[in-house]
């Protein structure tokens, strides 16, 4: 139950803020005094407190509201307050608000507006327990990542990627094939090398090779090799991969465009160990862990007959879908800052562009968009002009049309003032609509 100390040494008072706070779902307590109201505060859970600024008759200074603003900021210092204030006294509710109150009201209040501002402030207050508890939760999970495994560098701090990466170093040590799955310039080859450098043959050679970058009639050799004469341009006997990677990990990058004879041989390796290479009836074994990435739909592939479904079940032993930047907005800060370096800084409107756009090239397009923008910087801030980010966009990867001021106006009359419900109706989170208001010179 959401709780609120109504501190007022007029019985009036206490008894109408009461109402209108019981009939909302709040739960009401209420003191006379501010020495009544410290007491209160300490013997169980208040979220917010509505405070009046005179409690001695015939005063009116706000004396006694200042002090009792600051015995409650000293005690709890993260407790939102909301001041009760004459006009005789509103210079000093105005600088309470500056020294960190919540808000004040006149009286007599409006009873909508001093509603839908105790609404916020106690959303706020419960999101931001949420948010603290959630993000002592995700670093103790971190901590203990961090300490246990090698986790290569890599830069996030989403929920989403924190799963992902769990996975990757729970798996690492089973020696099963891993298919990670993901859109290009994810990350899928970090991924690759979390669970290579957390395996049973981490001491061994990670070995890469991206089948989407050769031409089909090439894969077969650079995968098993190929003896002098195999095909025109051979002119020695040459290693393949799966040979050099014997004891370690292969990592083949966008299997998606393995043709069929190199599907049907990927399979006999991961059956047998066993592969001849070009050219050659010897038959060579290696043992080798396999960890595959695609950005292709291989079950539509499957469909199509353009991918072996053997093989798939083959390289889907454990399956990591790595999410795009989009989907995990939380590492776009992070990864903006790591790649900028020391000596340039973001400026807020470009933090606000760069969380507003929607990567469709995932973290190979904001590495890019980075680096370009430090390059057209020239005093060590990069504002959001200079990241020159697109504005026509895809359909496919377009987010919703930015609200005007007129419709943040609408949501927020809708809503009665509620943050949380027009951010909903305007499809915004409340730091991005906040944003908004600020950008308008719209207030609470």
């Amino acid at each position: 139950m959401r709780t609120v100390l109504i501190i007022d040494d007029q019985a009036a008072v206490r008894d109408a803020l009461s109402l209108l706070l019981s009939i909302n779902d709040i739960h009401p307590l209420t003191a006379a005094t501010p020495g009544e109201g410290i007491a209160l505060l300490a013997r169980g859970r208040v979220d917010l407190v509505i405070a009046d600024m005179n409690f001695s008759a015939d005063t009116t200074s706000g004396k006694e509201g200042v002090a009792l603003f600051h015995a409650i900021r000293e005690r709890h210092p993260d407790l939102p307050v909301i001041l009760l204030t004459g006009w005789s006294h509103l210079e000093t509710a105005v600088q309470l608000v500056k020294a960190g109150a919540a808000d004040y009201m006149s009286k007599p209040w409006d009873d909508a507006k001093l509603l839908a501002t105790v609404e916020n402030l106690l959303e706020l207050s419960e999101n931001v327990r949420a948010t603290a508890n959630t993000r002592a939760a995700r670093r103790r999970r971190r901590e203990a990542l961090e300490r246990d495994y090698d986790l290569r560098g890599i830069v996030f701090a989403s929920d989403e990627m924190l799963r992902v990466i769990e996975l990757a170093c729970q798996v690492a040590r089973a020696d099963v094939p891993v298919l990670i799955t993901g859109a290009n310039g994810a990350g899928k080859e970090r991924i690759a090398e979390i669970v290579h450098a957390n395996s049973a043959v981490r001491d061994k050679q990670l070995v890469t090779v991206n089948c989407g970058a050769l031409p089909s009639e090439l894969i077969e050799a650079e995968l098993f090799g190929a003896e002098a004469g195999a095909f025109t341009g051979a002119t020695r006997a040459r290693e393949g991969r799966f040979e050099a990677a014997d004891g370690g990990t292969l990592f083949l990058d966008e299997i998606g465009n393995l043709p069929a004879a190199g599907q049907m041989k990927l399979l006999r390796v991961l059956e047998s160990g066993e592969f001849e290479r070009l050219g050659s009836t010897r038959t060579r074994k290696v043992k080798v862990r396999v960890i595959s990435a695609t950005n292709a739909d291989l079950s539509a592939m499957i469909r199509n007959d353009r991918f072996r479904e053997d093989l798939f079940y083959r390289l889907n032993t454990i399956e990591i879908a790595l999410p795009a930047l989009s989907e995990r907005p939380d590492d776009i800060l992070p990864l903006a800052e790591h790649f900028l370096g020391d000596g340039t800084v973001l400026s807020d409107d470009a933090r606000d562009a760069l969380l507003g756009y929607p990567w469709p090239g995932n973290v190979r397009e904001l590495k890019n968009t980075i680096e370009r923008a430090k390059l057209l910087s020239g005093d060590g801030e990069i504002a959001a002009d200079d990241l020159k980010l697109p504005t026509a966009l895809p359909a496919s990867s377009r987010g919703l049309d930015d609200p005007s001021r007129e419709d943040v106006e609408a949501a927020l009359r809708k809503a009665g003032g509620v943050i949380s419900r027009a951010a909903r109706s305007l499809g915004l989170s409340r730091q991005a609509l906040y944003r908004r208001m600020q950008r308008f010179g719209i207030s609470e």
